[in-house]
Formats: C-alpha cells, structure tokens, sequence
C-alpha cells in the first residue's frame, strides 16, 4: 500500500489541507479554522501515517498538539527542502509558502527551469532552475490590492471590481481606465518576468497557482507563452508533500 500523508498550508486566512496517497491528492479542503473534532474526522477517515504542516502564524494550534500526538508530523523549515538551493541573501527570510512552491515546481518538472507566478493577496515571482538553484524572486501587489489602493490613496477614485473579460487597450470612463491600468498594468508585468526569464532559460515552465491563478492563466493562455503555462492550484500543497520523502 502507498503511504497516506497529510498535509497542512496555514495561511493568514485559510488552513489548506490536501490528503496525499504517495504523490497523488486524494482530497483536498480549505477551512477557515480547524478544531480537533475536524481534525479527528480526517483521520479515521483517510489513515495517514505521516503529516506536514506549514505555517506562516506565530502561534500553534491545539488540533496541531493533538496531531503530533498521533502520527509522525514534520514542522516544515527552511533547512527541509533538500531539493533547493536557496541563494536567498538571508534564507531563511524566504517566505515558507514561497520555498514549498518552488520545491513543488521543481519536484514536478526537475529537467526544466521553472517560474512560479502565485497570485494571491500579492503576486510573486520565483523561479527555479533544472539544478534546483532559487536566486530570489520578486514580489508585487496582488489584483485586488492594486483596486483597494488606488481607492484609498486618492480622493475622487471607486473601488472597482476585477472583470476577467476586460480586453481593451484603454478606457473609455474612469471605471474602464482604472480597468485598463490595473489589469493590463499586471498582465504586462507577469509577461515582462517571463520574458527576461525565457531569456535566461528559453524552455521555461510558467506554473501558476493562487486565489487569482484564472486571471493570469485566461490572459497568459492567449499570448506568445501559452505553451509552457500550466495551472497548478495545489502547488504548495504538492511541494509539502514532496518533502516529507526527502525526510525518509
């Protein structure tokens, strides 16, 4: 039988959970809290001998305690990544969501170089080579921030809304501008990136994944680069779960 591992993305906002039999997810929820009766249930449901959690929160929870009682649970950190080089200048700086991405892109696709674009409350850009090599990244704001911003840092501007099927160079009204500013303005910005990393490597995957993979994916899939993107909404997830083997 394939060992069961289970693994946890704490976030700022959500607690992504996946069940993985070897490399393949056999379920996956996101929950807003998560208590030890839930905990419990997952358990007995699904069997797992193993478990990994990763966190950008300073406290620890008691459904966590309580999994550390039960199974063999890794606490994810950065020295765990085995498979990445990281250059970052302090690394471990690097946000842990961000290592686990690039360790997911390069346990899916190693004999590529890989640019991971997570778009989520920011857009950050991390590329990865074929050797597992991370020199850094860059970060951004994400969609709905740019939105939010240009309402409150100006007195006349509206809070607009994303319109994925918004495809014109300009606006014709202030809505529309603030439409061809924000959403052109990112789509050039992540086509830019790829760009200046096809130039480094030219057969570059461009994974995306993030609450606001869709956008880039509908834009990205009609430009020059739309064969080497792929969608990966479980990349982080994946990438956790790759860890937990170079651990054995």
């Amino acid at each position: 039988r394939l060992m069961i591992s289970l693994v946890f993305d704490i976030g700022n906002s959500f607690i992504k959970v996946a069940v993985f039999e070897a490399e393949n997810i056999l379920w996956t929820q996101r929950y807003r809290q998560l208590s030890e009766l839930l905990l419990n249930r997952i358990l007995s449901k699904f069997n797992p001998v193993t478990a990994i959690v990763s966190s950008v929160q300073n406290k620890i929870f008691l459904w966590e305690t309580m999994l550390e009682k039960q199974l063999k649970t890794f606490r994810f950190q950065h020295q765990m990544a085995n498979s990445i080089k990281n250059y970052y200048q302090h690394p471990e700086k690097l946000g842990l969501d961000r290592l686990a991405a690039v360790a997911g892109a390069h346990f899916l696709y190693p004999e590529n170089s890989n640019l991971v674009i997570d778009a989520g409350t920011c857009v950050t850009y991390d590329a990865v080579d074929a050797a597992g090599n991370y020199y850094g990244g860059s970060i951004s704001p994400g969609l709905k921030m740019r939105f939010k911003a240009l309402k409150y840092y100006t007195k006349k501007l509206p809070l607009v809304d994303a319109e994925p099927g918004f495809d014109r160079n300009f606006g014709r009204n202030t809505q529309e501008a603030i439409l061809s500013g924000v959403q052109n303005g990112l789509r050039f910005e992540a086509e830019g990136f790829i760009r200046k990393q096809m130039e480094i490597s030219p057969e570059t995957n461009i994974l995306l994944t993030g609450g606001d993979l869709n956008f880039f994916d509908t834009h990205l899939k009609s430009s020059i680069f739309a064969a080497y993107v792929k969608p990966e909404p479980y990349l982080v997830l994946k990438g956790l779960n790759a860890v937990i083997y170079q651990q054995e």
